[in-house]
């Protein structure tokens, strides 16, 4: 069996808000993305280095890291300019990647449906655009036929410039079609009154286990980043519901995910745009839960969900300390916007996908949301843990 590549991972902290001293998450990426990480490396700047990104010192340092470890790449929990990674890759003689790459890669390796592969396909082409450094095999060089030749004197960069341009013009035809007929789903949902919940979440929260445990579907469930990409709809069942109800699971949001990612995957995140209600999933488990809140938050933002109502649902119960255990499965908590600091009451219940705890309380809310005119008209009643 071959061995995964040995990366070195690298983050360099400039002094904002929830940086990862421990590169956990990045750890996590790359394990996802088939590499080993062999060390890890941190550093402080007030400002990156227009050159290389951490400054000569620093970058002398990856390299002799490297060295010692065997590491066969350098991945960096930042996103890099195109100079940036090329100045380090000639100074560190490795192959340097960025969080944006990474998550890229990711995003290619999981891609199932026809739409999804379309998505990640957009993004990457997006990518590589401002890079043009030949790493995928679809695009290399075709011969013969019409307009594949580049002209008298055209240079080699003029003509990756223009393959990928049209790379992208054509894919996003592509995905123009698939966002007509998913308008098309979404008129008949409308026709039948039918009441439209999406789970959003941070990655790996348990949204599709979840899933799995409200209508009884085998959708793929992983513990791992981005177990499923691609978006599932299923009729609900609410016996207490006054019209048909249908639940979406949709992609997982991280930290700083890619702009190109969020554009290429507008088709599939316009379900939650256009969504009655939704089901944030949050880990309860961890401990970084509100900063995994607040960048859900900023992406619902981005897409145009952000006054969409909300129902906070922290899963994983079973995985809580029993000291922390929450008094009821029903209260409220102050979602807090992600821009402007402002806050707001939203139900929350704590369950557990897995073991089935709190989920028949999850049920009655959502028949409750599904019958009532407005969220304001719900009970705020509050279940206690048993």
């Amino acid at each position: 069996m071959k061995k995964p590549p040995l990366a070195l991972l690298v983050g360099v902290n400039f002094g904002f808000p929830n940086f990862d001293a421990g590169l956990q998450e990045l750890g996590l990426l790359a394990q996802t993305a088939g590499l080993n990480p062999v060390a890890r490396m941190t550093c402080n700047r007030k400002a990156p280095d227009a050159a290389l990104f951490v400054g000569k010192g620093k970058a002398d340092e990856i390299k002799m890291l490297a060295l010692e470890t065997g590491a066969t790449e350098v991945l960096f929990d930042q996103s890099l300019s195109p100079a940036q990674q090329r100045n380090l890759e000639r100074h560190l003689e490795l192959p340097v990647n960025d969080r944006t790459l990474l998550i890229l890669e990711i995003f290619a390796q999981r891609a199932r449906s026809h739409e999804g592969k379309l998505q990640v396909e957009l993004a990457r082409l997006q990518y590589q655009s401002t890079r043009l450094v030949r790493r995928w095999s679809h695009l290399e060089r075709q011969t013969g036929g019409a307009g594949v030749r580049g002209g008298p004197g055209e240079k080699q960069i003029e003509l990756d410039k223009r393959m990928i341009g049209e790379a992208i013009k054509r894919t996003k035809e592509r995905l123009g079609k698939v966002k007509k007929q998913r308008q098309t789903q979404r008129k008949q949902r409308e026709r039948r009154n039918a009441y439209a919940i999406s789970l959003v979440g941070y990655t790996n929260a348990g949204k599709s286990t979840l899933f799995n445990a409200l209508v009884k579907a085998q959708a793929y469930a992983a513990d791992k980043l981005f177990a499923t990409l691609d978006t599932t709809t299923r009729q609900l069942y609410l016996g207490e519901a006054a019209r048909p109800t249908s639940l979406s699971d949709t992609v997982g949001f991280i930290r700083d995910l890619p702009h190109g990612l969020i554009d290429a995957f507008a088709a599939t995140l316009q379900e939650a745009a256009d969504a009655d209600l939704l089901l944030h999933v949050v880990d309860g488990g961890n401990a970084d839960y509100l900063e995994q809140i607040e960048q859900v938050q900023r992406v619902l933002a981005e897409i145009g969900a952000a006054d969409v109502p909300q129902l906070l649902v922290f899963n994983k119960l079973d995985t809580i300390e029993k000291s922390s255990l929450p008094l009821h499965l029903h209260d409220m908590f102050a979602l807090k916007d992600a821009f402007d600091g402002a806050t707001r009451s939203v139900e929350r219940v704590f369950v557990s996908a897995t073991t089935g705890d709190g989920v028949p309380v999850l049920r009655r809310l959502l028949a409750a949301h599904a019958t009532m005119p407005a969220p304001e008209e719900i009970s705020g009643s509050c279940e206690p843990v048993v």
